[in-house]
């Protein structure tokens, strides 16, 4: 470790801590709308297996669901890039 840290230039430690942080962050970030999208499908398919007349109601809410919660994924890739300079 000490003879790669000898090799490296000046800044450039420092830009690939920024390069993993950026990476952890947004892996982080794309954890709860995973968890969420999948609750959101989970539950419509349980809702529209209970009651088949209403799945266009239905799948419209859950797609309404994933969009907003996918939002919530693309906002910290977003905030993340932007940090990243």
């Amino acid at each position: 470790m000490l003879n790669v840290l000898a090799q490296t230039g000046p800044g450039e430690m420092l830009e690939g801590l920024k390069a993993i942080g950026a990476g952890l962050g947004y892996g982080l970030a794309a954890i709860g709308p995973g968890v969420g999208i999948g609750t959101v499908v989970g539950n419509a398919i349980s809702a529209m297996a209970r009651q088949p007349e209403s799945a266009g109601m239905v799948r419209t809410t859950m797609f309404l669901g994933i969009a907003f919660t996918e939002a919530l994924a693309l906002i910290g890739f977003v905030v993340f890039i932007l940090l990243l300079p």
